[in-house]
């Protein structure tokens, strides 16, 4: 699936840019930061996992707001910030937020929460950078 497809399938579309939510999204992925950290500490983590891949869900939901585009979907998320910004982010953090997406999928609906610690540490450093190259971008 590319960007077109994503269209096409009307799990994108424009709208006009936004930078309240853009600046909306961005505070919800600093706090998520936080929490993360926080479950992470104390041994959560399976739900550090899911707010890492939420702070690097709404990062990326304020480059598509600031683009006038509105997501229907995780996934098309996921291929938007892939091909508009592949040039701007880096292929490690690009490669992490889509298998932290894949993640938060067996998490949430999936029968095993196998999630190692030191995976949850790696998570928060990638997404801490994810975060940072966003904030960059905008």
């Amino acid at each position: 699936m590319n960007i077109k497809d994503c269209f096409r399938n009307r799990i994108l579309k424009k709208i006009p840019p936004n930078l309240e939510k853009t600046n909306s999204s961005i505070r919800i992925a600093e706090a998520k930061l936080e929490e993360a950290k926080k479950l992470f500490s104390a041994g959560f983590f399976s739900n550090a996992i899911l707010s890492v891949y939420t702070l690097m869900f709404h990062s990326a939901r304020a480059l598509l707001y600031k683009d006038g585009i509105q997501e229907k979907s995780h996934y098309a998320t996921y291929i938007y910030i892939k091909e508009k910004y592949s040039k701007n982010l880096s292929q490690n953090l690009l490669n992490s937020f889509n298998l932290l997406r894949e993640d938060r999928h067996e998490i949430l609906y999936g029968f095993e929460e196998n999630i190692s610690k030191e995976e949850v540490e790696n998570a928060i450093l990638d997404a801490e950078d994810f975060l940072m190259e966003v904030k960059n971008l905008l």
